[in-house]
Formats: structure tokens, sequence, C-alpha cells
């Protein structure tokens, strides 16, 4: 009854919208607008070639010192830019679909930017606000009751645009998928400005250099950065193959959508959940340490899988117990990262970490292929799970025991 009534309170509640704001674009720049310019006979280099339009979520922390450093006055700082970002998208997304992909790739290309630009501006000032408007105590359950809406608005979004680019044209529906942006307007306008003690940066140069200046003059500094690169690198690395792994052991490509994406998908918003909802009972050094360890050993189940050949039940209790623990990590590393933050360049500090966080998921992840050419499928695993030790062994120099602790008693 207690967790009922934490989840349907209105800060949880507010989370949930904002979750959903901010999963709702992921997707538009990335595979609605590759199906369109696939069903518009687009070469398939130049459709790879869009996925540079989603160079903007790397680059992110370039003008998060703006958010920081500047303020609006009726709606304050975070609100203030969270609609500007709204109405940005919503606008843009609305432009995209009324271009030809036969004739205007230019165009479309630049509105694709311009449309990834402001959803990551958008992640930003969410990502900054959700840690000030959330006591200590609530960061985890509010991070999990965010990605999960997150991940629920990217299947969203894609149902949206599939079903409806059948019956109304894609150039309707991006006007569709532009209008459910402006939903999430009308609850920021009914949503208090978080309220934070520290001084905003009183100029640009502060709220550019401060960030680093704060972070780097603490303790142990580098060792968390460290930390925030190898926590899910097993877990990535791991991930990376899944599809042509999947294939290559005989599987249709039903079994991968039914399975990986349907049975996955729900385990992965299951252990995000449970994640959130322990970490109110437990430290955060402790949730760190038991999902980290839970995330290293569920790669086993692939390395196990690769040897015993095609089984669809091994297939998906490895699918099922990979990405649950999976999700346990992602809502104790999203916490950490949140609690690494200073007041004063949420904002900055934030966008650095979540596009360093996004280097195993990319460039760490590029060398895959190779590496389980070299090891074999067995090998590959097995070095996944290597891999995520570094990150297990960093957490008692990064996070103290008593960090978190009795986290719902404060």
């Amino acid at each position: 009854m207690k967790l009922i009534k934490a989840m349907l309170s209105p800060k949880m509640l507010v989370m949930l919208a904002f979750g959903f704001s901010s999963g709702w674009p992921y997707l538009i720049t990335r595979d609605i607008l590759k199906m369109w310019m696939t069903e518009s006979k687009v070469d398939l280099g130049t459709i790879g070639l869009f996925s540079l339009v989603a160079l903007p979520y790397s680059l992110k922390f370039l003008w998060s010192p703006f958010m920081d450093r500047y303020s609006f006055k009726r709606l304050g700082r975070r609100r203030g830019w969270m609609i500007v970002s709204q109405l940005g998208l919503a606008f843009s997304i609305g432009l995209l679909g009324q271009f030809d992909p036969k004739i205007d790739l230019f165009y479309i290309a630049v509105m694709a930017l311009v449309v990834s630009f402001f959803s990551a501006s958008q992640d930003i000032i969410i990502d900054a606000h959700r840690r000030e408007y959330l006591k200590d105590s609530e960061l985890g359950l509010g991070s999990a009751l965010y990605m999960n809406a997150f991940r629920g608005a990217n299947m969203a979004s894609l149902a949206l645009a599939f079903i409806g680019a059948d019956h109304l044209g894609f150039s309707t529906t991006y006007l569709l998928l532009a209008a459910v942006i402006l939903l999430g307007t009308v609850v920021v306008l009914f949503t208090k400005e978080p309220e934070v003690i520290a001084t905003p940066p009183r100029s640009l140069k502060e709220a550019v250099v401060g960030p680093f200046q704060e972070f780097f003059h603490r303790p142990g500094a580098w060792l968390v950065l460290a930390f925030i690169l190898l926590y899910k690198l097993g877990d990535n690395l791991a991930a990376a193959l899944n599809v042509p792994f999947v294939r290559l052991l005989g599987f249709e490509k039903t079994d991968y959508l039914v399975i990986v994406k349907g049975v996955g998908m729900a385990s992965l918003f299951g252990g995000m959940f449970l994640g959130g909802i322990l970490l109110m009972r437990i430290s955060l050094y402790r949730a760190l340490i038991y999902f980290g360890f839970l995330q290293m050993i569920s790669i086993g189940g692939f390395a196990l899988l690769s040897v015993v050949g095609k089984n669809t039940a091994l297939l998906t209790f490895a699918v099922a117990f990979e990405l649950f623990s999976a999700g346990l990590g992602t809502s104790a590393y999203s916490t950490f990262m949140a609690l690494q933050t200073h007041t004063r360049f949420t904002a900055t500090q934030y966008a650095l970490m979540t596009s360093l966080m996004a280097v195993p998921g990319s460039v760490a992840s590029a060398v895959t292929g190779y590496l389980a050419s070299w090891f074999g499928w067995s090998g590959f695993y097995f070095f996944c799970m290597v891999a995520a030790v570094p990150g297990i062994l960093l957490i008692r120099y990064v996070c103290p025991k008593d960090f978190g602790t009795k986290r719902a008693a404060h």
C-alpha cells in the first residue's frame, strides 16, 4: 500500500509524464525516418548515413551550460527551457514530415538534425529537473518510472507511426507525432519549478568552466568517470551482437521479435521497476554491487546458449535474465549519476555524464564483431563477463557504504 501511494504521488506522476515526453521523439529520426526512406526507395547507403543525425545526443553537453545559466522570469530555469524544447520539437517534427524523401533529402537531413537537437535539449533539461525535483530518497523510484515511461513512449510512437503511415500517409502521421509533444507542454505548465538553494551560475563563463572545476576538485573524480564508463561495459558489449547471434543460431526473425523485443523488453521494464523499489530499501552501495554482479553472470546465459545451440527455452531464459539484470543495473546506475551532480550545474554535469555513459554502447561496441570472430561466441561472451569486473571493483572507491543507506527513511 505504501509503495502504491508513493507511485501515485504527484511527483511520480510527473516523472511518468516527463519520461513519456522524453521518449516520444527518440525514434522519430531513427526507426521511423528510416522506414519512411526505405518505402520511398532511398538507397541503403544514404539511409545508413542518416544515422549521423543522432549526433546531438552525444554532443548535448556543448550547449547545456546555456540551460544552467539562463532562466525565464515567469516559468523559471527548468520549466522555461523545457517548454522551448517542446515547442521546437512540435514545430520541427511536423515540418520534417512535409518533405518528400525522393527529392528533398537535404531538407529532411537538416530538419532531422533540428529534431535531434531539440530532443537532446529536452533530455538535458528533464534530467536536470528530475535531479532537482526529487529528494535523494525518491531518485531510485522516480528514475525507474521515468525510464519505463521513456521506453513505453518509444514503442507508442513507433506504433502510431507505422499504423498511421499505412492509413494516413507519413505526412499526416508526422503532424500527429508533433501534436502529442504538446501534451507534455501542458504537464509542464502545471508542474512546479524545482526549489534549488544553490545560486545558478552568474555568467556564461562560469556556466561553462564551473561544472568542470567543481567536479574535478572532488577527491576521486577520475575514478567516478572511470566507473561511469565501465559499470555497464560488459552488458553493452554483449547486447551489441544480439541480432547476428540469434539469427546465426538458426532462429527466425519472428523468434527474435517475440523473444528479444517482446519478452526482453518486458523483463527490462520489470528490472528497472524492481530496482527503483529496492533502492527505497537498501543502500545505493549494495544495490550497485548486487545488480552489477547479476549483470555480469547473466551474460553467461548466452555463453551457454552458444554451446548448446538452438534452444527456444534457453534463449528465452537468457534474454529475460540478461535484460532483467540490465534493468536493475540501470536503475542504480542512473541514480548514482544523478547524485554526482551539483545543483548549480545540474544540466551540464548530467549531460556530460550521460554522454560519457553512451561511449561503451557506441565506441566500444564497434569492435564486438571482431572480438566474436577472434574468440568464437562462447569466448566472446566470457570476455564480456570479464569486462564487467572492473566496474564492480570500482564501486568501493566511488560509492561509500553509507551513501544512500536507509534511503526511504529520509
